[in-house]
């Protein structure tokens, strides 16, 4: 079988095995579960799947009995979860189904005929394939409702996180800082000092509402330059060093206290690190809906002349206040601020990718209705902090998941009648 279907294994366990030992086995009760029972053939098959993903992973098998424990505590779970699914009224639609063996033909590169082939060839019925595919999805639905979209992750979750693992751009090479000095001479008195202090702390406020670092190093600065300029982080001091460690592009650090003084830094830009550069576009539009009263080339010709408007010098933010019906830009003349890669429709995307700065497009189409739209600019825009500050916050998630679903499911079995009819398990 090639090696492209290999992603199908793991769904493909729970069909194949077991087969022979089906044939062996007189088919018994060796568990209830509430209203529910395990069969022997279902722990055959569950065991003979257990066994086959200990060998793929390269870890030693256990004994039978240790083996068969596993693999009807699996069983035990999975039909008290299907029995909650049940009664939550959690289903999964014939469309959901066909969208997932899509997807799988797809990420295997086999149309959903071929998809239908290879499990042939492999002894293993479609429906049965179907079936399969049909719980998993049932038992994600059930976790999803029941435990992972109640997690949440807050700002100083991720920021406690961030800052166990510590720097993330400490392999930056290179760094571009800025320097304001309010300096405190070895023999200011204490009143000195907290005069130096409260302007350093002032400067750094007036810094993070927007003033100018240039402008102000020029007003208050006492060091004998401001722009440092670029330097390898060993070339700098320690103190400013362990700020630009972590600070992202344009941060402020600060007040920082050495022997002469309170410093302020501004991280101007780095070289090396895991810097994320995105592409962004600031873009606007104008929207119309098609419905019962109006039509695709009736909204075609409303943008039209909207265009048309435009080109003539009416003001786009007014003509988009008083005609898009895309409620949310609209109040904002259209405004859809700065767009990253994947944030719009295909559709939307493509004609924005396509359209010079400063252009209004022709009307198009998309799922919504029909655009017309203006690109006000371009940039390349550095994500790294968010990107971290994402990732940071998936790690946590998975994290509490994991630990959430494992009190769901042991509340499950604690709430549940469970009856062992098997010997060899206890």
């Amino acid at each position: 079988m090639p090696n492209r279907i290999i992603p199908l294994a793991l769904l493909l366990f729970g069909l194949l095995a077991g087969h022979l030992a089906l044939a062996k086995t007189l088919d018994r009760i060796v568990a209830v579960v509430d209203d529910d029972i395990v069969l022997a053939s279902e722990l055959d098959r569950e065991v003979a799947k257990l066994a086959q993903q200990l060998q793929q992973a390269q870890r030693p098998l256990p004994d039978k009995a240790v083996l068969q424990k596993e693999a009807l505590d699996r069983l035990i779970l999975t039909k008290l979860q299907l029995a909650q699914a049940e009664r939550l009224g959690i289903k999964v639609d014939n469309q959901t189904l066909a969208a997932a063996i899509h997807n799988i033909a797809q990420r295997n590169q086999l149309t959903v005929e071929q998809l239908r082939e290879v499990l042939a060839r492999d002894g293993v019925s479609f429906r049965e394939f179907e079936d399969k595919l049909r719980q998993d999805i049932l038992l994600t639905q059930l976790r999803n409702k029941e435990v992972v979209n109640r997690i949440q992750v807050s700002d100083a979750e991720i920021d406690a996180y961030l800052a166990k693992a510590g720097p993330s751009a400490t392999d930056r090479k290179e760094v571009h800082l800025l320097h304001i000095l309010v300096a405190v001479p070895e023999d200011a008195s204490a009143e000195e000092k907290a005069a130096a202090k409260a302007k350093a702390e002032k400067l750094v406020q007036e810094l993070q509402q927007g003033a100018d670092f240039d402008t102000l190093a020029a007003q208050a600065s006492d060091a004998r330059q401001a722009d440092l300029g670029w330097r390898r982080l060993d070339q700098i001091p320690t103190l400013f060093a362990n700020a630009a460690k972590t600070l992202k592009k344009g941060g402020i650090a600060g007040p920082l206290r050495s022997g002469s003084g309170y410093h302020i830094v501004k991280l101007a830009d780095y070289r090396g690190g895991n810097r994320q550069l995105i592409p962004q576009t600031h873009v606007r539009h104008i929207l119309i809906k098609t419905d019962e009263l109006t039509s695709d080339e009736e909204a075609r010709e409303k943008l039209l002349k909207l265009r048309e408007r435009l080109l003539n010098g009416e003001d786009f933010a007014t003509l988009a206040r008083s005609h898009s019906e895309d409620t949310g830009s609209a109040i904002n003349g259209g405004d859809l601020g700065w767009v990253n890669p994947g944030d719009m429709v295909p559709a939307f995307e493509e004609v924005m990718n396509q359209t010079p700065e400063g252009r209004i497009s022709e009307p198009f189409r998309t799922q919504f209705g029909w655009h017309i739209l203006e690109v006000l600019g371009r940039r390349q825009h550095d994500a790294t902090d968010e990107v971290r500050r994402r990732q940071a916050r998936k790690a946590i998630r998975q994290r509490k998941a994991k630990e959430a679903l494992a009190r769901y499911l042991q509340r499950l079995r604690d709430e549940a009648y469970v009856e062992i009819r098997l010997d060899q398990v206890s």
